[in-house]
């Protein structure tokens, strides 16, 4: 039995597989499962089930994109699903005493690719930023907005889910006329124009993406608030001045373990002394891990998942008070799975503005990420930070009752559609 026939033996354990070998050969793994769909896989040439059996996710996800793994039935979200739900995180065995020697290595693995200096870290960003905004458009709702939505009800379009995210985040800013709000890692500005718009703020945002900050700032211009909501492509590590609040949404998992305490400091350093600080990232439930080496190199190079473990005693260094935490357990998955529908929608514009390979690239990312939320060990932060612990009201009510009010707002005047 070959590497990869005993790897999947063990990981097909719902649902049904059959491979089809290059020379015609076929074999079956698992069972049929009303809840996973039957796959099938076939691979073009020989050395497709020792490259995957040798790497499994780089293997398998090169040999995907490059078409040398090919799904006949099914497709590659099924694939992903039947293997990895199939032992989802909550059931993951019998837990051991964790290895010194293979703890040390595994902190070792991937550390020199963590260091996001201020040049390493703009060439990091603009990998993945710096694409196509047509490419953005097809997948992302109205807005733009490239992080976890929040479901208050599962059915719920994209936009609603974005639009309610907003809310829950600025619920958690206590926000009031009039204030300074820095908002670290704004994507196409929509976070910073919502602040401005509901909470009459002033607000600075800032990129490391150069085809982000233009489409911010034409984005400002266009709702003429650009006197009050600026967007500047700078570091962080290069503010200064002081600030009421500070938001960060999706950027946290770019900044690097070995960076988190000058993060935090940074932050501290910028925040009102009766500030508050929502920091909104892709979490780890289990403890520190890896990034995976397919990621890496194709999609975020430089980029890391946090553990709850890793983000927290780096904030106390800082002495930052953290006065909220939220997890946000499947919303991610909710919401890869609108965009995973809508790239697959779009397949033939994708292909046009790139070509097959980068489709299929962008496929097996999103399938993966989905997955990674619905079965595997990821999830989303929600942390509050606060310098002064007398900066916030002593319950949480004043939450619910603002994201109440933003929402009620919202439903009387829905936003314009960005174009």
């Amino acid at each position: 039995m070959s590497l990869l026939e005993s790897m999947l033996k063990r990981a097909v354990v719902r649902g049904e597989l059959t491979l089809i070998y290059a020379d015609g050969r076929q074999r079956t793994f698992g069972r049929p499962d009303p809840a996973f769909k039957s796959v099938v896989v076939r691979f073009a040439d020989r050395r497709v089930p020792g490259d995957i059996g040798r790497a499994p996710r780089i293997g398998a996800g090169e040999a995907y994109m490059d078409g040398r793994l090919i799904v006949e039935q099914g497709d590659i979200l099924d694939l992903i699903r039947l293997i990895r739900n199939g032992k989802p995180f909550e059931r993951g065995g019998k837990l051991r005493t964790p290895n010194p020697i293979r703890r040390g290595i595994s902190k070792l693995v991937g550390r020199v690719d963590r260091l996001n200096w201020s040049r390493r870290s703009r060439r990091n960003v603009a990998h993945h930023y710096d694409l196509s905004d047509r490419l953005y458009d097809l997948f992302l709702d109205a807005d733009k907005q490239y992080s976890c939505a929040y479901f208050t009800d599962p059915a719920n379009s994209l936009e609603q889910a974005q639009a309610d995210k907003k809310a829950h985040i600025a619920a958690k800013l206590a926000l009031r006329p009039g204030l300074k709000v820095l908002d670290i890692g704004c994507g196409w500005g929509g976070m910073a124009l919502y602040l401005n718009k509901v909470a009459d703020v002033d607000v600075l945002g800032i990129t490391l993406s150069e085809e982000q900050l233009k489409v911010a700032r034409e984005r400002a211009e266009a709702a003429g608030v650009a006197d009050r909501v600026r967007f500047e492509l700078v570091d962080y590590r290069a503010l200064t001045g002081t600030y009421d609040r500070i938001v960060s949404v999706g950027m946290f998992e770019h900044v690097g373990p070995p960076h988190y305490r000058t993060f935090f400091r940074q932050c501290r350093d910028l925040l009102a002394e009766d500030g508050v600080m929502l920091l909104h990232t892709i979490g780890r439930m289990g403890g520190p891990g890896t990034t995976d080496a397919w990621t890496a190199k194709y999609i975020f190079p430089g980029g890391y998942i946090p553990a709850l473990s890793e983000i927290v005693p780096a904030s106390e260094g800082a002495r930052l008070i953290a006065s909220d935490i939220e997890t946000l357990r499947l919303h991610y998955a909710l919401t890869i799975q609108h965009w995973y529908d809508r790239t697959v929608a779009h397949r033939a514009e994708i292909e046009a503005l790139y070509d097959a390979r980068f489709y299929r690239m962008w496929q097996f990312y999103l399938a993966g990420a989905l997955t990674s939320f619905e079965g595997g060990g990821m999830c989303n932060y929600q942390l509050q930070y606060i310098r002064d612990r007398r900066a916030l009201p002593l319950t949480r009510d004043y939450m619910a009752e603002a994201e109440r009010r933003l929402r009620d707002e919202a439903a009387i005047a829905p936003p314009r559609r960005y174009a």
